[in-house]
């Protein structure tokens, strides 16, 4: 099905912003020796302690005007300095946007999604996010799953691009999920990664878990850990120091795709988290080598299936043209 472009329409007004409360206090010396985290949590007791770890990892809290990690310890006499954003709104604010639309009824709608949207508002991210260009196009998905993230059934990563399906009703919401759930919703992938991959294909099962050490990453875990994921591959095409990979997810695991590969060797390109060590792709690439071109899944009222497609956008498009211009 060939996209279109639709601009909704604004189903209210933007939101004032609010400022950031600041907090300073200094170390006592009988604090000597204490967790940074702790001390924080001990004093702040209006903030959970989960917050203040996500403020700390933010750079948001200071010891004498330089950032530390949670686990710094004190040694008394320090200034602490906090930065507290505040929580975002709980009702989401509808954002016109324009949305490639692959599919639409009553009931569903899939979009191809653009490199560089997030889909739902988080930690850095309140406005442009698909999911309030969603409230914006269909002002009834408002009611459908969680406030900040109506009718958002799947997500993908702010950095890759491709299909997504969003209920516009409860019904369609619940069936939606039971799909995914019993992973029965296939979701095909085009990943361009580092390295000639030698084996035409294979399959990755391995557990996918928080890493211990950098929450806002994950990371492969052994058997009895972490949670299963399950990830298959084949080799499209090979290049000198590139492979383009066709990647089907039996598991729905967050980054999965860019963790599994990473573990094999072969970091999805563009990809800086999983993919530091390597080398910068050959030509410029706004976003991850990384495009949910293909999804599929029975309709959760009308029971036929909806088979939708989704080319490569450009940006990656030209970074094929580049690399076999240069065989």
């Amino acid at each position: 099905m060939a996209p279109v472009v639709h601009n909704g329409a604004s189903a209210g007004g933007a939101e004032a912003p609010r400022r950031p409360a600041a907090r300073t206090a200094t170390v006592d010396a009988a604090s000597a020796g204490v967790r940074l985290d702790r001390w924080l949590s001990d004093r702040l007791t209006d903030l959970s302690r989960a917050r203040l770890q996500a403020l700390i990892r933010a750079g948001l809290v200071r010891v004498d005007g330089a950032v530390v990690k949670a686990a710094h310890r004190l040694h008394g006499g320090e200034t602490i300095q906090v930065e507290v954003p505040p929580l975002p709104a709980e009702e989401l604010v509808p954002e016109p946007a324009a949305l490639s639309i692959v599919h639409e009824d009553e009931h569903v709608l899939v979009v191809d999604k653009p490199a560089g949207m997030v889909v739902h508002p988080g930690a850095g991210h309140r406005g442009g996010t698909l999911a309030a260009a969603v409230l914006a196009h269909a002002p009834a998905t408002a009611g459908v799953g969680g406030p900040r993230r109506p009718g958002i059934v799947h997500r993908l990563d702010k950095d890759t691009s491709g299909l997504l399906v969003v209920a516009k009703t409860a019904v369609a919401y619940a069936d939606l999920v039971t799909q995914l759930a019993a992973r029965t919703v296939t979701r095909r992938y085009l990943a361009l990664v580092h390295g000639r991959v030698k084996a035409n294909a294979g399959v990755v099962d391995a557990p996918i878990g928080r890493h211990p050490r950098d929450r806002v990453r994950m990371a492969v875990f052994p058997a009895g850990r972490g949670r299963r994921a399950v990830t298959r591959y084949r080799v499209l095409e090979r290049f000198a120091e590139f492979t383009l990979l066709e990647v089907s997810l039996e598991t729905g695991r967050t980054h999965q795709i860019r963790v599994h590969l990473a573990s094999l060797g072969h970091a999805v390109v563009g990809d800086a988290v999983y993919g530091r060590s390597r080398a910068r792709p050959p030509a410029g690439l706004d976003g991850y080598a990384l495009h949910a071109a293909t999804l599929a899944f029975v309709h959760p009222v009308f029971r036929n299936r909806i088979e939708c497609s989704a080319p490569l956008p450009a940006r990656i498009e030209r970074l094929l043209s580049h690399l076999r211009n240069s065989r």
